[in-house]
């Protein structure tokens, strides 16, 4: 699998899944670009990744909370000549808890936060993809598109818009040779995982060693995923080898979804 010429745009990337996932492109032969809000923390992962191919990794600093600023960003990157063949669209969740408490702010930005910043990239970089001969877009959500997870109510419904925007994409680009598909991590150990049971902890006084236990139960490989596993199949996603895989979501949980 050979990704040498191609570039990607990987969001989240300075940890957890997005790195990661970059640090696997990067070795594949792919030229990064890493999106996060922490410029400093982007200057160091960019020195980390593989040159092997003698790429020229770079980044973007950019605040997910802030939609047009991204545009703008995004926009001008675009317009001084660059161009991307990969997106992977990543982003942290909201914070969690039971929908009937959730405020109509934390529906509204973590719109803007997945669904609305997920589209300002896409219109930004469709058409040096079509233009490239060469477009992947894979978004990383959760596999609560496919069963909804307690205690996530916000979550749980901006993910599902998330996957029904990815399912129209794919059937509108797919004409262009750009997949859209989305891949479903089940419970990983990111920060992500740690600030979901340190918030259950607070509530229930089980120490967090015996949540993330809980949860390892709930699979059938009794265990939690290690970011690379969710990595390996996003960047599969993002290779020729998945030329004529479009419009799917794929659960990486282990087995842990009961739906098919």
């Amino acid at each position: 699998m050979s990704l040498k010429n191609k570039t990607a745009v990987v969001c989240g990337s300075t940890q957890g899944i997005g790195w990661e996932t970059a640090k696997l492109l990067a070795d594949k032969g792919a030229t990064l670009v890493l999106v996060a809000r922490n410029e400093g923390a982007l200057k160091e992962r960019v020195n980390e990744l593989s040159a092997s191919e003698g790429q020229k990794h770079s980044y973007l600093a950019a605040d997910f909370s802030k939609p047009e600023e991204l545009k703008t960003i995004v926009e001008n990157w675009v317009a001084a000549g660059n161009h991307a063949n990969i997106l992977v669209n990543n982003t942290g969740g909201p914070k969690g808890g039971p929908i009937i408490d959730a405020a109509i702010e934390e529906f509204t930005s973590t719109f803007n936060q997945h669904l609305i910043c997920n589209h300002i990239l896409v219109q930004a970089l469709y058409k040096g993809m079509v233009e490239s001969g060469y477009g992947r877009i894979i978004n990383v959500i959760s596999t609560s598109v496919k069963q909804p997870l307690s205690n996530l109510g916000v979550s749980n419904t901006i993910r599902g818009a998330v996957a029904n925007w990815s399912k129209t994409l794919a059937n509108e680009l797919g004409q262009y040779g750009i997949t859209v598909n989305n891949v479903l991590p089940g419970a990983t150990n990111t920060g992500r995982l740690q600030s979901i049971a340190e918030a259950k902890s607070s509530k229930t006084g089980e120490t967090t060693t015996e949540i993330f236990d809980e949860m390892a139960k709930e699979s059938p490989m009794k265990r939690i995923a290690e970011p690379i596993e969710v990595a390996n199949a996003i960047v599969f996603l993002a290779s020729p080898e998945a030329s004529y895989i479009n419009g799917i979501n794929v659960p990486v949980d282990g087995g842990r979804t009961k739906s098919l």
